[in-house]
């Protein structure tokens, strides 16, 4: 019998521990149906329903696996379809691969025009360098992509064992025009959208749209069918080929979520917007049980300002205690925030939306979450290098360096608008480097250059959003260059589907952010931020959508460790170019 996946299969990393590589895969099917079997490694997979909506159900499948000695390619099908799906397990203790992307949309959907080559090429070339097996038969290999080869596909492996995605996997913003009441408010005067009352008419619409369209946008329709002699090479066949870990950011609620003022975070509608946002996003991203979600309440203990939200905290090691598959969440803190230790690596997944206003990024439980779980990283064995962590990575969906445009700051604050469809006021607000958010993002390198010091490793940040590819670096002006756990460099890659700076406009904004990006930002009398030169290049900021790789070497067992390469892929009219930057291993004064 066929089956007709309405979603999916979309995997989700779900950590490593006692041997064992913890995925699970998401999917769609008719609520009439029953549902289908997934086999992986020759073996039949649990599954437990997440949601059900409308004429659907969607479904999790547990595909955990052991990891062995040496790295291996897992196989896994769907009863009723007639596709073989592959994902690549690490060998224990080792490091994964991992490929990271972030803006998978259309905050506009007239963008599209702005292309230069397809929707999906980005994801065309990330997955001909993952997967050997979907290359076209006229896929031209080049320099850089030859030197994976007997590394990874000549061995049948895949490229990467991990697919970050950095924020903006949907695109909500349509909303805005898809439902008419919400067409309507956009015209109403500001004192009127604040008060709009939410008909429960209009919120059945509103709970619709948020639970419908990830079927819509992540397996569109129109594209070819799972078993088809025509692959398709886009999101949903690189969700299906690698575990992903995803993060949320505005658009996956919509376009400015947490920079609007508190009056209009707090009204009415966009309180129930956000509701079912974060609803949609803890079944389709986070793949966790719909009614396992735990509503955010205001804390009522302490008096605080009503622009910074301050929710009280969650347990979520009681909430998730039950679901083995359960996202290593931080404990106690209100939002989404979670963390992986995967061999040498440790990687921080942010949840900068939940508690975001004006002037806060993350509430002080969250602060208080995050920093109680860096004193738990092991140390840094610089003996043994195989043990204790090397490099933690710090995903934060927004750039913590990035050009300071302060001119267009004090501009649009004292006159841009709040208007959803208009985002140029919003988007520099969002950033670490707006004068609202400085003190925070001065805390948070200063927690990261202290938690560098002390566990005696590297940090790397990787950031997506604005839609450009870019190379910075935070650093300790006070610590000499021996000691290089005082530099933090900055990845940035985006966008993987959404266009780049094109407009005549936005070409003139570009060349704007390239010029203030060659100004130091001088955080406080001993910490300095600053755009590098992007590598192989001559500019501070790069105009192209791109993806990036994110690979540790082999460690030389001279008691130093491993360096993490940096690879970006960007597009360009002939192809793809590549760019390329080595992070050391941490080195400190006496080591």
């Amino acid at each position: 019998m066929t089956t007709n996946l309405l979603l999916g299969p979309v995997l989700s990393f779900r950590g490593a521990s006692k041997g064992k590589w913890k995925v699970s895969a998401l999917i769609g099917v008719d609520i009439a149906v029953k549902p289908p079997t997934l086999t992986v490694d020759g073996k039949t997979a649990k599954s437990i329903v997440l949601l059900k909506h409308g004429d659907h159900q969607y479904l999790r499948y547990d595909l955990t696996v052991k990891q062995l000695e040496q790295e291996r390619r897992v196989q896994y099908t769907v009863a009723g379809v007639d596709e073989t799906w592959h994902f690549t397990v690490p060998g224990k203790n080792y490091a994964p691969r991992m490929a990271y992307v972030s803006c998978n949309g259309f905050s506009d959907p007239s963008s599209i025009r702005k292309l230069i080559k397809g929707e999906k090429a980005v994801w065309a070339d990330l997955l001909c360098n993952h997967d050997k097996l979907v290359r076209p038969d006229d896929y031209m290999l080049d320099k850089e992509q030859l030197w994976h080869e007997s590394r990874t596909h000549d061995k049948d492996l895949q490229r990467f064992h991990l697919l970050l995605m950095g924020g903006d996997q949907i695109y909500f913003d349509s909303i805005w025009e898809d439902v008419k009441e919400l067409k309507g408010w956009i015209g109403l005067p500001r004192d009127e959208q604040l008060t709009f009352p939410v008909s429960p008419e209009l919120e059945a619409q509103i709970e619709n749209y948020y639970l419908s369209l990830y079927a819509t946008r992540w397996l569109p329709k129109e594209r070819a069918s799972w078993g088809s002699d025509i692959k398709t090479l886009d999101a949903a066949h690189a969700m299906s080929r690698t575990p992903t870990v995803m993060m949320w950011d505005d658009h996956d609620i919509f376009d400015g979520w947490g920079s609007y003022s508190c009056e209009m975070q707090n009204s009415p509608l966009f309180k129930r917007l956000f509701y079912h946002a974060r609803r949609a996003f803890w079944v389709f991203q986070m793949q966790h049980v719909d009614k396992q979600l735990p509503e955010l309440k205001l804390r009522d203990d302490v008096r605080v300002r009503a622009n910074d939200p301050l929710f009280q905290k969650i347990e979520w090691s009681k909430v998730l205690k039950n679901d083995p598959l359960a996202l290593p969440m931080l404990d106690l803190q209100p939002g989404f925030s979670f963390v992986h230790a995967i061999g040498p690596i440790q990687l921080v997944v942010a949840d900068l939306r939940t508690e975001r206003s004006h002037e806060q990024v993350m509430g002080p439980d969250t602060w208080n979450a995050f920093k109680a779980w860096l004193k738990t990283i092991p140390e840094n064995d610089y003996q043994h290098p195989g043990l204790g962590c090397q490099h933690l990575l710090f995903m934060s969906s927004v750039p913590v360096v990035h050009p300071k445009l302060s001119l267009a700051e004090a501009f649009l604050d004292n006159f841009g608008s709040e208007h959803v469809l208009d985002s140029s006021a919003d988007d520099l607000k969002d950033h670490w480097t707006h004068d609202d958010h400085e003190g925070e993002r001065l805390r948070l390198l200063e927690t990261l250059f202290s938690t560098a010091k002390e566990k005696r490793l590297r940090v790397a940040i990787v950031s997506g959003d604005v839609h450009v590819a870019a190379y910075g670096v935070a650093y300790r002006k006070d610590v000499g260059p021996q000691d290089n756990w005082a530099q933090i460099q900055q990845f940035t890659s985006t966008a993987v589907v959404h266009p780049s700076l094109v407009s005549v406009a936005e070409r003139l904004f570009f060349h704007v952010l390239d010029g203030v990006g060659r100004t130091t930002q001088n955080l406080d009398v001993s910490t300095s931020a600053e755009m590098l030169i992007f590598p192989q290049s001559n500019r501070r900021v790069l105009a192209a959508r791109n993806w990036l790789a994110l690979e540790l070497d082999i460690g030389s067992g001279n008691g130093v460790g491993s360096k993490l390469w940096a690879t970006w892929r960007c597009e360009t009219k002939d192809g793809m170019t590549n760019h390329q930057v080595a992070t050391e291993p941490a080195l400190l004064s006496g080591n």
